[in-house]
């Protein structure tokens, strides 16, 4: 009879033991310890019939370590949101202090169940309770409640409440502290920090920050790197610039047109011309075309040198390349050519801007009519506004106050007050500059009546004149000889809070001179003395003048003589009175 041989399979001790464990789980769970705590317990009904008013009498006997077991351990499975619930509740409990242990362990909670922003909100009333300066203190309690969870998403969240509040040293520490326990990058914090950073007036800062964490594994923008360069150029800091755009090697980066143009720029408007020259070379070296904008910066780093030539010669090379000067390169150079006085090379450019089916904007329209007031050529400025306004631009307070400003320098006080009578009626107001201009036209034609006019309608309007302007219609007054209207207004310069100086007194001193009024000319002499206003050597010279042209004849010759050689009191005093001596001798 055959043998019946059963196989047996051998089983390994680790299998064998996971066998018992399971055939044990199935018919015994072992009772949690946190299942027996009768708080824990009445808590947890209350929270699941939604009764939660009256646990109002257990909240004296609830520690803080039952509070964190029913977070941590949640014994009797209540749901996230129910536990949370329950933790605002306690939160608006006049009687009921939640620690800070306590916030942290419930973010930890919210974070692990996937509820990321009740955890952000909770971060942000903690952050909002602790105030600037808690970034140590809540860094640490959120390691000590970690437990078994990894605190990275937590301290990320961390970084970006105190980034939203403003607190912007304090987000930096905890990235320092981050980094001081070798937690991975937190690149959300970190992006959050940086584009805040990057809205600040502090560049430098800033790009120390970015640096500090590339170098711990941030990943680098080539779009910060141009926002830091242009910052730093806008402050003047290029050599920090410089620092910025050598990163872009360094950092496995390539360096865009923006970044080359950035750069270009900032050397431009801080007169090194060379070194953007220099870069536009190194750009071309790189294989890539210098664009509008690169052109743009050079052409207006020369046009502010008065290197004018070499601004057309740009300005030939970019058309030959196939590009289009926008309308900033020919104002640019327009602007230069006016400036020098160059306005037949001004009009030029402005006549092959216009072949370009190019449109002047304002700017351009007033840079022109500026030039061409300037050189006296109020023919061509008036045609130039005629324009403008055919091509549907209204005239601003600048066009119209350039005009009336060259109508007066001209003589042309007839249009000057017409241009006037435009602004008003087009509701432009008269700012300081057109008054002045105006009552300085006024004086020069020597129609003082109308400069003291125009004066006090400035005042009336609520505009204040400076010095410069009392002593304008002082001196016309005297030169016309009338000194009391001249020292009325001097009484009301001083009264109205101005501190006339040795320029108004001179103007006084002039027209007492001119009509023989010695005397009174030396009473002034000595109030400026009183009143510590230092005579210049015109002062004296005025003075000599006088007693020249209206002292003794026997002095003349002595007295012309000394002209320009006074310069105190003393020495005038002195000569003076020596020729009064002389003359009582004979």
């Amino acid at each position: 009879m055959a043998t019946l041989k059963l196989s047996r399979s051998r089983t390994s001790n680790s299998q064998r033991s996971l066998i018992i464990l399971n055939n044990y789980s199935s018919w015994y769970s072992p009772q949690s310890p946190y299942q027996d705590d009768p708080i824990l317990k009445t808590i947890s009904q209350a929270i699941k019939s939604n009764s939660l008013s009256s646990l109002t009498k257990f909240l004296p006997s609830i520690s803080s370590l039952q509070l964190t077991n029913l977070i941590t351990r949640n014994p009797h499975s209540l749901p996230p949101h129910s536990l949370l619930s329950f933790f605002n509740f306690l939160s608006s409990q006049p009687h009921f202090r939640l620690t800070l242990h306590a916030y942290s362990t419930m973010v930890h909670f919210l974070v692990a169940h996937k509820m990321h922003s009740q955890a952000r909100d909770l971060l942000h009333l903690i952050v909002s309770k602790k105030g600037m300066g808690s970034s140590a203190s809540l860094f640490a309690s959120i390691l000590e409640t970690r437990g078994t969870h990894l605190p990275g998403l937590v301290l990320d969240a961390l970084m970006i409440v105190y980034v939203d509040l403003g607190f912007l040293d304090d987000a930096i520490q905890c990235f320092r502290l981050l980094r001081k326990h070798y937690f991975r990058i937190p690149a959300r914090g970190c992006r959050c920090l940086i584009d805040r950073m990057m809205r600040t007036n502090l560049p430098t800062v800033t790009l120390g920050f970015y640096l500090e964490i590339l170098d711990y594994g941030y990943s680098p923008s080539v779009y910060v790197f141009n926002v830091l360069m242009h910052k730093l150029c806008k402050e003047g800091k290029i050599k920090d610039a410089q620092i910025v755009f050598d990163e872009f090697g360094k950092r496995g980066l390539h360096a865009t047109a923006v970044s080359f143009n950035t750069l270009i720029n900032g050397h431009c408007k801080a007169k090194n011309l060379d070194e953007g020259f220099r870069l536009k070379s190194v750009m071309e070296g790189s294989g890539m075309r210098p664009d509008v904008y690169t052109y743009s910066a050079l052409i207006n780093g020369l046009c502010k040198e008065n290197r004018l030539d070499d601004a057309e010669l740009l300005l030939h090379e970019m058309c030959e390349r196939g590009l289009t000067p926008n309308d900033v390169i020919f104002t640019t150079l327009i602007d230069g050519h006016c400036k020098n006085g160059r306005i037949d090379m001004a009009m030029e450019i402005y006549q092959l801007m216009l072949s370009k089916d190019l449109k002047p904007d304002l700017i351009m329209y007033n840079t022109l009519t500026n030039g061409l007031c300037k050189a006296g050529d109020m023919k061509e400025a008036r045609k130039i506004v005629d324009e403008m306004c055919t091509n549907g631009l209204n005239p601003d307070k600048i066009t119209y106050t350039t005009l009336l400003d060259g109508f007066c320098k001209e003589g042309d006080l007839e249009s000057a007050l017409d241009v006037r009578k435009g602004m008003i009626k087009r509701g432009i107001e008269l700012d300081n500059v057109a008054f002045t201009a105006l009552i300085s036209g006024f004086c020069r034609g020597g129609k003082v009546v109308e400069a003291e006019r125009m004066l006090r309608e400035m005042l009336k309007v609520g505009l204040k004149p400076d010095d410069a302007t009392y002593t304008m219609v002082i001196d016309c007054f005297c030169k016309n000889g009338d000194s009391k209207t001249g020292f009325r207004l001097l009484k009301e310069m001083r009264s109205d809070g101005h501190v006339p100086a040795v320029e108004t007194y001179n103007a006084l001193m002039n027209g007492l001179c001119k009509h023989g009024q010695l005397k009174n000319a030396n009473m002034l002499l000595e109030t400026m003395l009183d009143l510590g206003v230092v005579p210049d050597d015109i002062t004296y010279n005025i003075l000599l003048e006088g007693h020249c042209k209206h002292g003794n004849p026997e002095d003349f010759d002595k007295l012309q003589s000394e002209k320009g050689l006074v310069s105190d009191y003393a020495c005038y005093t002195s000569l003076v009175s020596k020729s009064s001596k002389y003359r009582q001798k004979r």
